[in-house]
């Protein structure tokens, strides 16, 4: 498979509405994967177990319309959002793919700030949010 562009946009604050909606609109079959299904109940429907519980981790799921939607909950209470498609080879043509699909993000989850690199790991926490490695573009702020 070709590389992947993927591209995110920083939730400053867990929401069940913006994971649901995320969900609904970006991910493939949503009920055959039962790693949704635990995301699902602890972090749309609030029913949380002990095993369920876990701070910082990312989420890899069959697309829609995309190769990937993703989805991390960050270890500073924030939430990235993401998607995978095929990193075109000309770089000025990824790029504008790449601000397509962020603004289109922003929009629909009021992001502030988003990013794209090509094999782009999700970012975990304000931190890593901030890293340039990898990183292509960036549009936006992250709230302090």
């Amino acid at each position: 498979m070709p590389p992947c562009l993927d591209v995110y946009v920083w939730i400053p604050e867990r929401r069940p509405g913006i994971f649901g909606r995320f969900i609904e609109s970006y991910v493939a079959d949503p009920g055959e994967d039962h790693r949704l299904q635990a995301f699902t109940r602890t972090y749309v429907l609030g029913i949380t177990t002990e095993a369920d519980a876990d701070e910082g981790f990312s989420l890899y799921l069959r697309g829609r319309e995309h190769y990937q939607a993703i989805i991390c909950v960050a270890r500073d209470g924030a939430a990235v959002l993401g998607l995978s498609v095929e990193a075109p080879d000309n770089r000025q043509e990824r790029l504008t793919q790449a601000a397509k699909l962020i603004e289109q993000l922003r929009r629909q989850f009021s992001a502030p700030a988003g990013l794209a690199g090509v094999e782009l790991p999700p970012p975990r926490d304000h931190a890593e949010w901030q890293e340039e490695f990898q990183v292509e573009l960036r549009v936006g702020a992250v709230p302090t």
